[in-house]
């Protein structure tokens, strides 16, 4: 394999999921590890992910910011607190400061996208349908990694 079908495979990769620079570099290192060649030419290989990824950032196929908002959105729409997608991003190799900056801007256009995300947790869960106890949902709803004063709104 060489650096141009290393560079198709990522811009495959790229068509059909969305990625942080960070996940892509990582994706990429595995695939050349799983590759049958010498260790040299693997070495090689690696060395030139760097250029890959440049290239593809240049050319807007790889953008650390875009990736950030959409998959902010895509998982406070799906239920998920604001702790659950910190570590969701961090855990995907995005820089922390800029998470910050995306969830700051996502708190400027809808104030209350974290209560409205705990409130979609809880249908999903069928928290308020269930018979358990209000100590059990609240657990549920904490490690899910919604903040007590949320969950007080919503089972109270």
């Amino acid at each position: 394999m060489d650096d141009k079908k290393l560079l198709k495979y990522a811009v495959d990769y790229l068509s059909k999921y969305n990625s942080s620079k960070n996940n892509l570099e990582n994706i990429l290192k595995r695939k050349i590890l799983r590759l049958n060649i010498t260790n040299f030419e693997k070495r090689d290989l690696i060395n030139k992910i760097e250029t890959i990824i440049k290239k593809l950032e240049k050319n807007k196929f790889i953008d650390d910011d875009r990736y950030t908002s959409t998959k902010i959105l895509s998982l406070s729409n799906s239920g998920k607190s604001k702790n659950f997608i910190l570590n969701y991003l961090i855990k995907k190799g995005v820089n922390k400061s800029q998470i910050q900056d995306n969830l700051n801007l996502m708190k400027q256009d809808n104030d209350s996208w974290e209560f409205e995300a705990a409130k979609i947790f809880v249908k999903k869960k069928k928290l308020l349908e269930k018979n358990e106890s209000y100590e059990k949902k609240l657990a549920k709803m904490a490690r899910a990694g919604f903040s007590y004063d949320i969950c007080k709104k919503i089972l109270g």
